[in-house]
């Protein structure tokens, strides 16, 4: 076989595998569910597994476990990693985790349960999504969306009630829309951000004020 017909061979192979290969971010994930050869699904697996598909794509992956019905302390577990990716989206990094948190794993079967859930949602997001307002996901813009991002990350970390799922919310629909260049769906985030931190704010002064009466009426003020 010449070397032209070699090159011609490697070529026609990188293609395929490339065909074969998931593309969407919910075929990513349904594939890495499916997968039985491994008994758990590490962060680390997810970094793998999606990072040619940007930091979009893993801000979500961590955000939207949170807008579901989920155990107390989900939200500390699955913050930090969102504060970190956040915050390289504010600074234009690629995405990254420091070994102690891409280490932590979850059981196959409750990531694929969790999948059963999530994929479907995700699935019809994707249809719906299509590259406009581009401007919006772009630098520089991006960095301030992904600093709006970070603040919320920093709600979602902190234990406040009701401090998670509708900035959990927002932070998906950003990320949807990074992910697919669509700047309608940055707006719909956005707005989602604006309604969250009101709603977060609120609760604080609430709790605030309610402190300060039980303490007035302790020490007998």
């Amino acid at each position: 076989m010449t070397a032209g017909a070699d090159a011609k061979a490697d070529t026609q192979a990188a293609a395929a595998s490339a065909a074969d290969r998931p593309h969407k971010v919910s075929d990513i994930l349904q594939a890495l569910a499916a997968d039985q050869s491994r008994d758990r699904i590490a962060i680390a697996d997810l970094l793998a597994a999606l990072r040619d598909r940007a930091v979009g794509a893993l801000i979500f992956v961590f955000a939207v476990p949170n807008v579901l019905p989920t155990p107390p302390g989900t939200s500390a577990v699955l913050g930090l990693p969102l504060v970190f990716l956040t915050a390289q989206l504010m600074l234009g990094r690629p995405p990254w985790l420091p070994r102690f948190i891409a280490g932590r794993s979850l059981a196959r079967k409750d990531f694929a349960a969790l999948m059963t859930k999530v994929a479907p949602w995700l699935a019809k997001a994707e249809r719906m999504l299509k590259p406009r307002v581009g401007v919006l996901t772009r630098p520089p813009v991006e960095y301030a969306v992904g600093a709006v991002c970070f603040l919320l990350a920093l709600i979602l970390f902190l234990p406040i009630p009701l401090g998670n799922m509708l900035p959990a919310l927002a932070i998906c629909l950003v990320a949807l829309g990074v992910l697919e260049r669509d700047g309608v769906w940055v707006l719909l985030g956005l707005g989602t951000a604006v309604a969250a931190v009101t709603i977060v704010w609120g609760v604080l002064l609430a709790l605030l004020k309610s402190g300060l009466f039980l303490l007035e009426h302790a020490l007998g003020i």
